[in-house]
């Protein structure tokens, strides 16, 4: 199987937007779980629920593929995942190397969804010295200072880094420097890297932010909406006009209307 080394993904000649490369992934997990099914065919709005989008963005999205579906009968499960893996170069290797062998990344290099989705596990490094030759998940750890071998000699194709935020701009730099274009970063800051070079962030305690946030304005309006069957706030009562005294005349009252009514607006 050809490795991902020199191989650019196809999605950007054919101009497909970015937010439907997002959705890509969504689609071939709901496809994946249909084919395991044994599933032949699904329609638009089948498919469009188990991904969570709505079906008028999946048919558009689709569209991008060269795939409309059959009237009547909806998309070919099986055609599809594998047009989607195209896409996404999902049909052959794609060499991946873990930096910051901590919790999270022996975490990740424990995860068996790797594998299963052409992405495997070439090598995980560290900069504790004492963490040199110990298996994780199987694979030796290695050193950080065998970093740029390591990826020449694995023709590693995307760095994933899992160290401090201290530490992961110059992981970063080293990473590019070595020839890597593409990125995951799970540290808490932001990286700095040339063109040319894609960098996917995941930061789970901004997630749990923005999920907070959302829980506070709910129940914020909770609070403020009144419940089903009560009362309306109640007008107040109307200004009696006001009425000249009895026996005065026009020139006392300052000119009245017709029905003794002082007029809004009295002249000079």
């Amino acid at each position: 199987m050809a490795t991902g080394r020199t191989h650019r993904p196809a999605t950007r000649s054919r101009g497909i937007p970015e937010a439907t490369v997002a959705r890509l992934p969504l689609y071939l997990r709901a496809l994946t779980a249909l084919s395991e099914r044994s599933v032949p065919t699904v329609s638009s709005e089948e498919l469009a629920t188990a991904a969570g989008v709505n079906s008028a963005k999946l048919r558009k999205d689709f569209s991008y593929l060269g795939s409309y579906g059959t009237r009547g009968v909806g998309y070919d499960v099986e055609y599809l995942v594998y047009q989607i893996s195209r896409e996404l170069g999902l049909t052959q290797d794609w060499p991946v190397v873990i930096v910051g062998i901590g919790n999270l990344g022996a975490a990740l290099a424990n995860y068996g969804g790797f594998a299963s989705r052409g992405f495997r596990v070439a090598a995980l490094i560290d900069a504790d010295p004492t963490m040199a030759g110990k298996p994780v998940a199987g694979i030796p750890v290695q050193h950080t200072d065998e970093l740029e071998k390591i990826i020449t000699d694995n023709g590693v194709s995307i760095g994933v880094i899992a160290t401090p935020a201290g530490a992961a701009q110059q992981v970063c730099d080293r990473l590019v420097a070595a020839g890597i274009t593409s990125i995951l970063n799970f540290a808490p800051t932001v990286l700095s890297v040339p063109d040319g070079v894609d960098v996917r962030k995941v930061d789970l305690s901004i997630e749990l932010q923005i999920l907070a946030f959302h829980e506070q304005r709910k129940a914020g309006e909770d609070v403020a909406v009144p419940e089903e069957g009560a009362a309306a706030a109640v007008p107040p009562p109307p200004v009696a006009p006001h009425r000249a005294p009895p026996g005065a005349t026009a020139a006392d009252s300052g000119r009245q209307g017709p029905d003794g009514d002082v007029p809004a607006v009295m002249p000079a």
